[in-house]
């Protein structure tokens, strides 16, 4: 069963935006939208509020007047609420696990507050089985318009990043967008060459015929399966991270696969999810790999 697009939301800008945008997604998709709210009680030392009660009915009417909004907004849309005293990254984590996608609020551009650069919000995606979308609170519905592309990144092999674009390429559907895949590359080491490698760039003709060809067997299933939505196959010399950067100042949305690695002082997310998250100015979805 197709779980909602659920919104993580805790009263700030960014947060209201990314409901906002959610709301879009799910009455593009023909989803229902879910709207979380985490909370913990605290301390008259740490609130205008200190008696418990009083700041949960702070909370939910908060969340009442966001979901008002929405529901003014999208006559139709079916909308659930869930105030959830407890752990934020445990509440939204298993939220998320339920969704079709979660949608979380970003401030970003290295600024260590908000969902995003928190704790909360890179364990969140760390944690996460399903896509997670970070969305500003600059961001706009107008920005979703033809013209502006899905930018997804490709890397390695078929199998591995086809989560990542499975989800490209849903979402340009929905929204008849152009897919960008871009697959970067850069000269690898000497020392680094085997002989099995060397005859595969061989064959291809080298490098970046090799990378084209990677892409486009990449490519080949997802646009079989959607031969209306429109491909560009980007390929660069450079990192990752900065030939996507290069790419979304037209995205509509930037898409990015993650591997969770965790060390001693808590998850990683990768490097070319981490700075892309922290610098494209559209919203940036983070997809697990397989």
């Amino acid at each position: 069963m197709t779980g909602p697009i659920t919104a993580g939301v805790d009263g700030t800008d960014e947060s209201l935006a990314a409901l906002a945008w959610a709301a879009r997604e799910a009455v593009r998709r023909d989803l229902a939208l879910r709207v979380v709210h985490a909370w913990r009680f605290q301390s008259a030392a740490a609130a205008e509020v200190a008696d418990r009660d009083a700041q949960e009915r702070w909370v939910r009417d908060g969340v009442e007047r966001a979901v008002a909004e929405v529901t003014e907004r999208h006559p139709g849309l079916p909308v659930t609420a869930d105030v959830v005293e407890g752990d934020p990254v445990e509440t939204l984590a298993a939220a998320g696990a339920e969704a079709e996608t979660l949608v979380l609020g970003s401030r970003g551009h290295g600024r260590v507050v908000g969902f995003l650069l928190g704790s909360v919000g890179q364990q969140v995606i760390a944690e996460a089985t399903r896509p997670v979308v970070l969305v500003r609170a600059g961001d706009r519905p107008s920005t979703e318009v033809a013209g502006h592309e899905i930018v997804v990144g490709q890397h390695g092999a078929p199998e591995d990043s086809a989560p990542v674009l499975r989800f490209a390429f849903e979402t340009a559907a929905a929204r008849g967008a152009t897919v960008r895949a871009v697959r970067a590359w850069t000269l690898p080491p000497v020392f680094s060459y085997s002989p099995s490698s060397l005859k595969l760039l061989d064959d291809a003709g080298g490098l970046e015929p090799y990378e084209r060809k990677a892409l486009a067997a990449a490519l080949a299933p997802w646009r079989e399966r959607f031969p209306d939505v429109p491909v560009v196959e980007h390929v660069e010399i450079g990192s990752a991270g900065q030939v996507l950067l290069s790419v979304s100042g037209r995205a509509q949305l930037t898409v990015v696969g993650r591997r969770a690695h965790r060390t001693a002082v808590g998850a990683r997310i990768g490097s070319v999810a981490h700075g892309v998250l922290h610098h494209a100015d559209c919203p940036v979805a983070v997809v697990p790999h397989g």
